[in-house]
């Protein structure tokens, strides 16, 4: 967690567009950051080098990037200016090989940092999370943590995934070239695995880039677009370590639905997701952006408009409810318990946010730990309960309270239970095992959350059990 404002810089920086096949709505906001560093970027036709006419409809490309910047803000500019500029000039761009043309741009942008004379002592890094869009397929590339979902009939299906230095494939291209993971950072420092810029992981010199400690080579998901697609939404992380996918698709479903447009549903989204205090572990805390393009598909927006509210008005499909549409201002939080149809195709792990259940633990030395596992799930009832009858015969403190033990969850919003999804990933699948918040398990007991940061923005982590002594205190 960086360094935070006193009072949160709320306001947000907008815009929209359309042409015949999409129409995007964007915002970003700074938040309690000190300062702002995301970039990003959206262009309705990408051309080729050296073509200035518009492209016939059924052969444009769009494009769509977030770029979350660690370490200063600099590689994040010039990514977010420079990366769809530098993909459309490979040779496999303009021979319709977009796939190879996203891999070849992801690593030339990052070659082209690395050799300019006016960044030669720059450290900081960014995240590279984009979508390109053809007339019947999407193509997303990712290096980072920032992600992209794709809404279909309310369903969020996740095209891309959270490149963590624990992810068994991550871990092992680490350690393969000379680096180790120490508390879930990359040599104790960086806590992703992939990232352009960050060149002070990237110095091995015998290996080839998409091999170094930390690489800016992405993994590729391509998807042929159906009927049921709705929209796609790329954003930072600021968004995804408050909301599931799900939570976010259902979130953009509802105001979709209200008639909202979608720049001012990335707005409310912002405001729902910025914490209302900074003392939330960062939570909350971060900069923000998020993008979210509809899908014509050869429909007029409002025709597109009318045919999501229609199949939210059938029940066709999952969506966040009517209240979810209203604009209550920055860190005015909406929450409803999930339903038992609703799933989570990225498994976020559930933190605690909303306060609407879970435990707080507070330790002997002072230590206080959070948990949304149930009390049950946590200990072992028996052995809580001799232990408390024992306190009780020593005339010990009695005050603690035994009975509230029904299972329990809190949930910040819509999430949802896990179900699984397909996709074509072209590169590194192993890196897929793992997703959102280092952890894609549902609440676990104690034990389980032995891996597990329990309180975000900390490394406390929750014992196997609390020994006598402490739960005597």
């Amino acid at each position: 967690m960086g360094q935070t404002l006193s009072e949160p810089v709320v306001e947000k920086h907008s815009d929209e567009g359309q042409d015949d096949r999409a129409i995007y709505g964007v915002s970003s906001m700074q938040g309690w950051r000190i300062s702002m560093e995301d970039a990003h970027a959206t262009i309705l036709d990408l051309k080729p080098e050296g073509v200035d006419t518009p492209t016939a409809l059924e052969k444009r490309v769009s494009f769509f990037g977030v770029y979350d910047g660690h370490g200063g803000d600099k590689v994040a500019i010039y990514t977010g200016e420079n990366l769809h500029r530098i993909i459309a000039k490979q040779e496999a761009f303009k021979q319709g090989n977009v796939e190879q043309a996203l891999k070849d741009g992801f690593l030339a942008t990052d070659r082209a940092i690395l050799t300019d004379p006016k960044y030669e002592e720059e450290v900081s890094g960014c995240t590279a999370s984009v979508g390109i869009i053809t007339h019947d397929k999407i193509y997303v590339g990712n290096a980072g943590d920032s992600r992209s979902v794709l809404g279909i009939k309310g369903r969020a299906k996740p095209l891309s995934f959270d490149h963590k230095p624990q992810n068994e494939g991550e871990k092992a291209r680490i350690q393969a070239a000379g680096g180790f993971v120490d508390f879930g950072r990359v040599n104790g420092n960086l806590a992703l695995s992939r990232a352009i810029g960050d060149f002070e992981f990237k110095k091995s010199a015998e290996l080839p880039p998409e091999q170094q400690i930390v690489t800016a080579f992405p993994d590729v998901t391509v998807h042929e677009v159906t009927d049921d697609d709705e929209f796609l939404v790329i954003a930072c992380d600021g968004i995804w370590d408050c909301q599931s996918s799900q939570a976010v698709v259902e979130f953009v479903r509802r105001g979709i639905a209200a008639g909202q447009e979608l720049h001012s549903i990335c707005e409310n989204m912002m405001d729902n997701c910025l914490a209302s205090s900074s003392e939330t572990g960062g939570v909350g805390c971060d900069n923000m952006t998020i993008i979210i393009i509809g899908l014509l598909k050869g429909k007029t927006k409002d025709e597109w408009y009318k045919e999501i509210a229609d199949r939210v008005a059938n029940g066709d499909g999952p969506c966040a409810p009517p209240e979810y549409a209203e604009f209550r201002g920055p860190g005015i939080h909406h929450r409803y318990d999930d339903s038992p149809e609703d799933y989570d195709m990225d498994m976020d792990q559930r933190t605690g946010r909303s306060g609407m259940g879970g435990r707080i633990i507070l330790l002997g030395d002072g230590t206080e730990l959070s948990s949304d596992s149930a009390d049950s799930e946590m200990f072992d009832q028996d052995e809580e309960e001799k232990d408390l009858v024992s306190q009780v015969n020593k005339g010990g403190e009695s005050g603690r309270d035994t009975e509230n033990r029904s299972q329990r969850e809190g949930t910040p919003g819509p999430d949802a239970t896990p179900e699984g999804s397909s996709s074509k990933t072209v590169e590194s699948p192993k890196s897929t095992a793992t997703e959102r918040s280092e952890d894609n398990s549902e609440s676990k007991s104690a034990t389980a959350m032995d891996e597990e940061k329990i309180k975000p923005g900390s490394d406390s982590r929750l014992p196997e059990k609390l020994t006598d002594a402490q739960k005597a205190k």
